[in-house]
């Protein structure tokens, strides 16, 4: 039985605005109207992104719900999945922020707002560390969308993190998956398929 229920988590600096976020409620709302959506604002502490999540899937059934994630909530995603032992879709998703976002530790915008300015804090990093589950082993079936053309990961470190996952790897794509459309067939199979 397809999951009826969909979290989806956005990306660093992203937001339920983002393009991929906003593709995916619009096809659950044409092609599954009786999924249930959900699509929070992350705030800036991994900690308390996971505490937020935690607290609003109480109620979700464990057996009939999906984590989606991009890039960072690709990352969060693995560790939802983990938790929840759910099924997971990963796009291009972040393996090691934390040793990637220690570069952006300071002032930051989010892409959709400019003008909502956060602090991404030092203590966010070792907050990332403790909610890496690399090396266990995955406890629900995973969909990985990876793009060979991803500007900001590498597209080699993501296949290795995933090597038991159905893998659609692309020969070019960019880190946005701005042809995300074209695959919304695919995670279709993939959630028909659970």
């Amino acid at each position: 039985m397809p999951p009826t229920h969909l979290l989806y988590l956005h990306g660093f600096r992203s937001s339920p605005l983002s393009a991929k976020a906003q593709r995916m409620a619009a096809h659950l709302a044409q092609h599954h109207p009786h999924t249930h959506w959900w699509c929070p604002q992350l705030p800036p502490s991994p900690q308390a992104a996971m505490a937020l999540v935690v607290e609003g899937l109480r109620d979700w059934p464990r057996n009939r719900m999906v984590v989606v994630g991009s890039s960072l909530g690709g990352f969060y995603a693995s560790w939802v999945a983990h938790r929840y032992a759910c099924p997971s879709v990963l796009l291009n998703p972040a393996v090691d922020p934390a040793r990637d976002l220690a570069h952006y530790i300071g002032e930051q915008s989010h892409w959709h707002r400019p003008e909502d300015r956060f602090e991404f804090r030092a203590e966010y990093i070792a907050e990332l560390q403790a909610l890496d589950v690399r090396g266990l082993p995955a406890t629900g079936p995973e969909l990985a969308i990876i793009a060979k053309g991803d500007e900001l990961l590498d597209w080699r470190e993501m296949t290795a993190r995933y090597p038991r996952a159905q893998t659609v790897l692309l020969e070019g794509g960019d880190h946005a998956l701005s042809d995300f459309e074209a695959h919304l067939p695919t995670i279709d199979r993939f959630l028909r398929s659970l």
